[in-house]
């Protein structure tokens, strides 16, 4: 009899501690946004890209993976005040150019690896590793990030530094054409992802 309590207890044991607590979060699109902001020898632009859909997923209360779909089509700039040259600049990121929309209308990005992480001059406490899909060519990014969670759901924030060229984003880039001068665009750009997700 203390031998079959002992295996019981055991058991009990294990299935308490060996099986771990895994959760998923929908992303709360209308609570979760991207902005964008990028610079040129002359100038910089900045804007905002509706966040489509996604997901993050929890184990033991700890982040381990996720991914959410970024809407190219809603595309918008805010630190051009004429109404003239803000469509000009929105239409042209949305051409073949910049994104090609039309073509690809939605970006994704999906982790495949999270780390804790201390960091000494920010809140961050997660490093995030992920794949980065943009006009249908995916690249590894990796960057600190922000994530909790209570009992409220999930709150989280990263600024996702971005190699366009990397996504044959051409125009205006120095990795692709010579002597460009004072109409240089730098390719690197940040996306700012402030996520809210929810069960």
């Amino acid at each position: 009899m203390y031998k079959l309590i002992l295996s019981l207890s055991l058991i009990v044991v294990l299935f308490q501690f060996g099986f771990a607590k895994e959760e998923s979060f929908n992303v709360d699109v209308k609570q979760s946004k991207l902005e964008w902001h990028g610079k040129k020898v002359t100038g910089e632009h900045n804007g905002l890209i509706n966040i489509q859909g996604g997901m993050l997923q929890f184990k033991d209360d700890m982040l381990v993976g996720g991914e959410f779909t970024i809407d190219m089509k809603t595309i918008v700039n805010l630190d051009l005040e004429s109404e003239e040259w803000n469509a000009k600049l929105v239409n042209h990121l949305k051409s073949d150019d910049f994104f090609s929309v039309e073509k690809f209308p939605t970006a994704l990005f999906k982790i495949t690896e999270v780390k804790a992480h201390k960091a000494e001059k920010s809140d961050a406490n997660y490093w995030i590793k992920g794949d980065l899909t943009i006009k249908g060519k995916t690249h590894p990014i990796e960057f600190a990030a922000k994530v909790d969670k209570d009992e409220k759901g999930i709150s989280g924030s990263a600024t996702m530094t971005i190699d366009r060229s990397k996504y044959d984003v051409r125009y205006g880039s120095g990795s692709f054409f010579e002597g460009l001068g004072d109409k240089l665009i730098y390719d690197e750009f940040d996306m700012k992802v402030s996520l809210s997700a929810t069960k």
